[in-house]
């Protein structure tokens, strides 16, 4: 296992063969783990891989007010019944993004918030300052209390129902299959986790029972092939589905518009939003820049970030962020596109030819709106 610390967190990138050494050898090409974490990859699209997500950010936020406060930090709308799991963006005055994280009602007031480890000061401080110093609601940063295990896959259904037949282990925690977008672990929360690309819960969970969980988890799935991942398969897999990364793919400059999360904007709710108004103008005047996924025609061809996106020869747009595609077997990437500052639209996007820029090589590419990889989402669907 090679492991590569993030905000204070140790977490596996890939794991190594038995009894190889776990080191990077650097080079621009496929590197030393790219078959290794290409197999962890297949194994979440094929079969089911698990993932150690305890890095998250977790936030409680309480009290009578809890709803009111965060409907109005929300772009989307959280006022759900408890167990729902709601995917939102915080948003600032401009309309950019300044969060992009998954909100669970827990009970009429309390809720579970979980984001980036990266952002996890950045957010919390965030949600402190947007509660209105006469509301009856409180914030507490619990992300040092419980660890996140995350099964993912095709297999991830049948696994997880072998888990609950096992019954509870230490500390109460049991498992089930979890319908689309529901929370039914009797941990503190399960979390539907479709950010990967297949089926998949986050187990949230008091760090004194993370043995037994895991125990658990690694039993159930053993005979469905279940497999350890790490987060050079958990970047091909969500490069594979188009889903952002906030700090590449989206910022506090980019709107739920142009990075094409509109989805997950409740324009109509009750109260609105804080970024409401801007991102009502720019709707009516047009996107002037979209995000993109991009695949090369050429598979001996990787792509990193910040690489030229060139459409009929002419500058448009840059890579975001990129990633190898196990499943597609192609270099795939996110990018934003711009048309000499008049609004992008469809048509404009579908009408050009595309060349990406790789070390000072332009690679023919395609270029689409939609994930190359299960654009319908039927297989997180089902």
């Amino acid at each position: 296992m090679l492991r590569r610390g993030v905000a204070g967190f140790e977490r596996a990138n890939w794991f190594a063969a038995a009894g190889a050494e776990p080191r990077y050898e650097y080079s621009y090409g496929r590197q030393n783990w790219f078959e290794r974490s290409a197999d962890e990859h297949r194994a979440v699209r094929e079969q089911v891989g698990l993932f150690d997500q305890s890095s998250f950010a977790k936030f409680v936020l309480q009290g009578r007010d809890a709803a009111t406060v965060l409907g109005r930090i929300c772009a989307n709308d959280v006022d759900v019944p408890p167990g729902k799991v709601v995917y939102t963006q915080w948003l600032n005055e401009r309309g950019g993004i300044e969060a992009d994280l998954t909100v669970t009602r827990e009970a009429e007031d309390a809720y579970l918030i979980v984001s980036s480890c990266a952002t996890q000061t950045r957010d919390f401080s965030w949600l402190c300052r947007s509660i209105p110093s006469e509301a009856r609601a409180v914030a507490l940063d619990v992300s040092s209390a419980y660890t996140v295990l995350g099964p993912h896959g095709a297999a991830q259904p049948r696994a997880a129902r072998d888990a609950h037949r096992r019954g509870p282990v230490h500390g109460g925690v049991s498992f089930r299959h979890l319908p689309d977008h529901r929370s039914r672990l009797r941990s503190r929360t399960g979390q539907p986790d479709h950010l990967r690309g297949g089926a998949g819960i986050r187990a949230v969970h008091p760090y004194g029972v993370a043995q037994s969980v895991y125990d658990v988890i690694v039993g159930a799935g053993a005979a469905f092939g279940l497999r350890l991942a790490g987060y050079h398969a958990l970047n091909s897999l969500r490069m594979e589905k188009g889903y952002r990364h906030w700090g590449h793919d989206i910022g506090d400059e980019d709107t739920p518009l142009e990075a094409g999360l509109q989805f997950a904007i409740a324009w109509n709710k009750p109260g609105g939003f804080v970024g409401l108004e801007p991102l009502g103008e720019q709707r009516a005047a047009g996107v002037r820049r979209r995000l993109v996924a991009i695949a090369l025609d050429r598979a001996d061809r990787l792509l990193y970030h910040n690489e030229p996106i060139w459409r009929n020869g002419e500058l448009v747009g840059r890579i975001s962020s990129g990633m190898f595609g196990h499943t597609l077997g192609a270099a795939l990437g996110l990018g934003y596109v711009a048309n000499s500052g008049v609004p992008v639209s469809t048509e404009w996007i579908a009408a050009g030819q595309y060349e990406v820029e790789v070390a000072a090589e332009r690679v023919p590419a395609r270029v689409s709106l939609r994930p190359f990889y299960d654009p319908a989402s039927a297989r997180v669907k089902r």
